[in-house]
């Protein structure tokens, strides 16, 4: 095989972690974080969609399309949880869970037209928080 015919099929490969079960399971799981139009929970109702004073965003803009983070399966641990899985399962080492996150690695097992909603369920989930520019894991993730 040619140098250039080798380049080529490297370049069709697919990394055959991203289709590994927990991987899969992360990426459906992000999608469907999220609901379609503003988050519709009491206190949004009744403040008229102001989020002033909410510890965690309820709605995000991305894209041009408004989605609501669905907290009944958002918890900071549900999101810990589906994380640390698909982490285990594609980079064969249990992801720490103090300390800066390695977002280009989760990036790595997302699909890149889920990679918008990362940060936003991260932080709303109370998993994350930014300390210095570094995404910084959590000791107890909030809800």
């Amino acid at each position: 095989m040619s140098a250039e015919q080798n380049l080529t099929s490297d370049m069709f490969e697919v990394d055959k972690r991203l289709g590994l079960k927990p991987v899969v399971d992360f990426n459906n799981y992000l999608q469907k974080a999220f609901g379609d139009g503003p988050c519709t929970c009491i206190r949004c109702r009744t403040s008229g969609g102001d989020e002033t004073g909410y510890e965690y965003q309820h709605t995000f803009v991305l894209d041009g399309q408004t989605l609501n983070r669905r907290f009944a399966n958002t918890t900071g641990s549900d999101v810990l949880n589906a994380l640390k899985k698909a982490w285990l399962s594609y980079t064969k080492v249990d992801l720490p869970t103090l300390g800066a996150l390695d977002l280009s690695a989760v990036k790595g097992f997302v699909e890149p037209q889920l990679h918008k909603r990362l940060l936003p369920l991260f932080l709303a989930s109370g998993l994350v928080r930014e300390i210095d520019g570094q995404w910084m894991l959590q000791v107890q993730a909030g809800d």
